[in-house]
Protein backbone atom coordinates (compact mmCIF):
# COMPACT_ATOMS: atom_id res chain seq x y z
CA UNK A 1 0.00 0.00 0.00
CA UNK A 2 1.23 3.40 -1.22
CA UNK A 3 1.31 6.20 1.92
CA UNK A 4 -0.42 8.60 2.00
CA UNK A 5 0.19 12.32 0.77
CA UNK A 6 2.46 14.11 3.65
CA UNK A 7 0.42 16.10 6.09
CA UNK A 8 2.01 19.72 4.73
CA UNK A 9 0.99 19.14 0.89
CA UNK A 10 -2.83 19.51 2.08
CA UNK A 11 -4.67 21.81 -0.36
CA UNK A 12 -3.54 25.45 0.07
CA UNK A 13 -6.63 26.83 -0.07
CA UNK A 14 -7.82 25.03 3.34
CA UNK A 15 -4.60 26.47 5.57
CA UNK A 16 -5.66 29.90 6.44
CA UNK A 17 -8.98 27.79 8.35
CA UNK A 18 -6.04 25.11 9.92
CA UNK A 19 -3.75 27.95 11.09
CA UNK A 20 -6.80 29.23 13.44
CA UNK A 21 -7.91 26.49 14.60
CA UNK A 22 -4.28 25.45 15.55
CA UNK A 23 -4.19 29.19 17.29
CA UNK A 24 -7.50 29.01 18.88
CA UNK A 25 -5.91 25.55 20.60
CA UNK A 26 -2.09 27.39 21.20
CA UNK A 27 -3.78 30.46 22.52
CA UNK A 28 -6.27 28.78 24.80
CA UNK A 29 -3.47 26.44 26.29
CA UNK A 30 -0.16 29.27 26.44
CA UNK A 31 -1.89 32.65 26.58
CA UNK A 32 -1.35 35.16 24.02
CA UNK A 33 2.18 36.05 24.74
CA UNK A 34 3.10 32.56 25.18
CA UNK A 35 1.83 31.45 22.17
CA UNK A 36 4.44 30.56 19.22
CA UNK A 37 3.99 31.42 15.70
CA UNK A 38 6.36 28.39 15.25
CA UNK A 39 3.79 25.76 17.59
CA UNK A 40 1.18 27.53 15.96
CA UNK A 41 2.42 26.05 12.42
CA UNK A 42 3.57 23.22 13.47
CA UNK A 43 -0.13 22.00 14.94
CA UNK A 44 -1.40 23.60 11.49
CA UNK A 45 0.81 21.20 9.72
CA UNK A 46 2.93 24.09 7.78
CA UNK A 47 6.37 25.50 8.01
CA UNK A 48 6.47 28.75 10.22
CA UNK A 49 7.37 30.61 6.63
CA UNK A 50 4.25 28.65 5.33
CA UNK A 51 1.87 30.86 7.94
CA UNK A 52 3.61 33.99 6.87
CA UNK A 53 2.13 33.46 3.55
CA UNK A 54 -1.36 33.86 5.20
CA UNK A 55 -0.64 36.13 8.34
CA UNK A 56 1.90 38.68 8.79
CA UNK A 57 1.71 39.01 12.72
CA UNK A 58 0.20 37.18 15.68
CA UNK A 59 -1.98 40.03 16.15
CA UNK A 60 -3.37 39.17 12.73
CA UNK A 61 -3.79 35.55 13.86
CA UNK A 62 -5.76 36.63 16.97
CA UNK A 63 -7.94 38.75 15.04
CA UNK A 64 -8.93 35.78 12.81
CA UNK A 65 -9.19 33.53 15.68
CA UNK A 66 -11.91 36.03 16.64
CA UNK A 67 -13.75 36.40 13.59
CA UNK A 68 -13.60 33.45 12.60
CA UNK A 69 -13.24 30.68 15.08
CA UNK A 70 -15.41 32.56 17.85
CA UNK A 71 -17.39 35.48 16.60
CA UNK A 72 -19.60 32.99 14.42
CA UNK A 73 -21.06 31.29 17.36
CA UNK A 74 -23.13 34.43 18.44
CA UNK A 75 -25.02 33.10 14.82
CA UNK A 76 -26.65 30.71 16.92
CA UNK A 77 -27.90 33.14 19.90
CA UNK A 78 -29.04 36.05 17.48
CA UNK A 79 -30.70 33.08 15.21
CA UNK A 80 -32.68 32.73 18.57
CA UNK A 81 -33.06 36.31 19.47
CA UNK A 82 -34.58 36.63 16.20
CA UNK A 83 -37.57 34.97 17.25
CA UNK A 84 -39.65 37.79 18.37
CA UNK A 85 -42.98 35.76 18.87
CA UNK A 86 -41.73 33.96 22.01
CA UNK A 87 -42.35 35.33 24.97
CA UNK A 88 -39.08 37.24 26.56
CA UNK A 89 -39.03 34.26 29.87
CA UNK A 90 -38.59 31.57 26.90
CA UNK A 91 -36.38 33.34 24.73
CA UNK A 92 -33.96 34.39 27.66
CA UNK A 93 -33.94 30.58 28.47
CA UNK A 94 -33.00 29.66 25.24
CA UNK A 95 -30.51 31.84 24.95
CA UNK A 96 -28.82 30.47 28.18
CA UNK A 97 -29.08 27.07 27.29
CA UNK A 98 -27.03 28.06 24.17
CA UNK A 99 -24.63 29.95 25.20
CA UNK A 100 -24.34 27.12 28.35
CA UNK A 101 -23.77 24.88 25.29
CA UNK A 102 -21.45 26.78 23.53
CA UNK A 103 -18.97 27.21 26.50
CA UNK A 104 -18.81 23.32 26.88
CA UNK A 105 -18.28 22.70 23.50
CA UNK A 106 -16.20 25.55 22.39
CA UNK A 107 -12.94 27.16 23.38
CA UNK A 108 -15.01 30.61 23.87
CA UNK A 109 -14.35 30.92 27.98
CA UNK A 110 -10.35 29.96 27.28
CA UNK A 111 -9.91 33.05 24.74
CA UNK A 112 -12.28 35.29 26.63
CA UNK A 113 -10.06 34.21 30.03
CA UNK A 114 -6.84 35.14 27.76
CA UNK A 115 -8.31 38.84 26.95
CA UNK A 116 -9.11 39.88 30.50
CA UNK A 117 -5.67 38.64 31.75
CA UNK A 118 -3.76 40.26 29.12
CA UNK A 119 -5.55 43.30 27.29
CA UNK A 120 -3.12 45.20 29.73
CA UNK A 121 -0.30 44.29 28.03
CA UNK A 122 -2.22 43.74 24.64
CA UNK A 123 -5.01 46.02 24.28
CA UNK A 124 -5.67 45.46 20.67
CA UNK A 125 -7.11 42.30 21.69
CA UNK A 126 -9.78 43.66 24.05
CA UNK A 127 -10.54 46.35 21.14
CA UNK A 128 -11.25 43.16 18.52
CA UNK A 129 -12.70 41.31 21.57
CA UNK A 130 -14.51 44.00 22.49
CA UNK A 131 -15.61 45.05 18.69
CA UNK A 132 -15.98 41.34 17.32
CA UNK A 133 -17.94 39.67 20.10
CA UNK A 134 -19.08 42.02 23.14
CA UNK A 135 -20.44 44.69 21.60
CA UNK A 136 -22.44 42.50 19.10
CA UNK A 137 -23.76 40.20 21.97
CA UNK A 138 -24.80 43.58 23.81
CA UNK A 139 -26.33 44.51 20.94
CA UNK A 140 -28.65 41.66 20.33
CA UNK A 141 -29.57 41.29 23.71
CA UNK A 142 -30.51 44.85 24.42
CA UNK A 143 -32.73 44.55 21.10
CA UNK A 144 -34.67 41.67 22.20
CA UNK A 145 -34.81 43.61 25.35
CA UNK A 146 -36.44 46.24 24.12
CA UNK A 147 -38.49 44.03 22.16
CA UNK A 148 -39.92 42.74 25.20
CA UNK A 149 -40.18 45.98 26.80
CA UNK A 150 -42.93 47.58 23.67
CA UNK A 151 -44.62 44.16 23.84
CA UNK A 152 -45.18 45.04 28.26
CA UNK A 153 -43.31 41.95 28.80
CA UNK A 154 -40.49 43.50 30.63
CA UNK A 155 -39.86 46.69 33.47
CA UNK A 156 -39.23 50.02 31.68
CA UNK A 157 -35.41 50.55 32.26
CA UNK A 158 -32.38 51.12 29.86
CA UNK A 159 -31.88 48.12 28.00
CA UNK A 160 -28.15 47.81 27.58
CA UNK A 161 -27.90 48.36 31.74
CA UNK A 162 -30.53 45.04 31.56
CA UNK A 163 -27.89 43.09 29.24
CA UNK A 164 -25.07 44.17 31.36
CA UNK A 165 -26.99 42.62 34.57
CA UNK A 166 -27.73 39.22 32.68
CA UNK A 167 -24.72 38.18 31.10
CA UNK A 168 -22.54 39.43 34.30
CA UNK A 169 -23.13 35.99 36.24
CA UNK A 170 -22.76 33.85 33.00
CA UNK A 171 -19.20 35.69 32.50
CA UNK A 172 -18.34 35.07 36.33
CA UNK A 173 -19.40 31.17 35.57
CA UNK A 174 -16.92 31.24 32.77
CA UNK A 175 -14.26 32.91 34.94
CA UNK A 176 -15.13 30.73 37.25
CA UNK A 177 -14.60 27.74 35.40
CA UNK A 178 -11.29 28.71 33.32
CA UNK A 179 -9.18 30.22 35.94
CA UNK A 180 -10.12 28.75 39.76
CA UNK A 181 -11.48 25.12 38.57
CA UNK A 182 -7.83 24.42 37.16
CA UNK A 183 -6.01 25.71 40.40
CA UNK A 184 -8.19 23.51 43.02
CA UNK A 185 -11.55 25.26 43.37
CA UNK A 186 -14.81 23.41 43.28
CA UNK A 187 -16.76 22.81 39.82
CA UNK A 188 -19.58 25.19 38.76
CA UNK A 189 -22.67 23.91 37.16
CA UNK A 190 -23.03 26.02 34.88
CA UNK A 191 -26.13 24.87 33.90
CA UNK A 192 -27.93 24.77 37.56
CA UNK A 193 -26.47 28.61 37.16
CA UNK A 194 -28.52 29.87 34.22
CA UNK A 195 -30.94 28.09 35.25
CA UNK A 196 -31.30 29.61 38.64
CA UNK A 197 -30.36 33.07 37.39
CA UNK A 198 -32.39 32.94 34.94
CA UNK A 199 -35.32 32.64 37.33
CA UNK A 200 -34.16 35.50 39.43
CA UNK A 201 -33.89 38.23 36.87
CA UNK A 202 -36.92 37.33 34.99
CA UNK A 203 -38.33 37.75 38.78
CA UNK A 204 -36.77 41.14 38.64
CA UNK A 205 -37.33 42.22 34.83
CA UNK A 206 -41.45 41.15 34.93
CA UNK A 207 -43.53 44.47 35.00
CA UNK A 208 -45.31 44.62 38.64
CA UNK A 209 -49.13 46.01 38.88
CA UNK A 210 -49.28 48.44 41.61
CA UNK A 211 -51.18 47.12 44.89
CA UNK A 212 -54.45 48.35 44.61
CA UNK A 213 -54.44 48.73 40.79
Amino acid sequence: MQPGPPKWRRRSEARPGEIVQAALEVFAERGFAGARLDEIAARAGISKGALYLYFETKDDIFRAVVREAVAPNLDVVEAVLAQATLPFPDLLRMVFARIVQLIGTSRLGAVAKLVIGESRNFPELARVWHDEVVSRALTLMSGAIARAQARGEVAPGDPRLYAFSIVGPILMGVIWKETFVPVGAPAMNLEALVRQHADTVLLGLTPHTEAGA
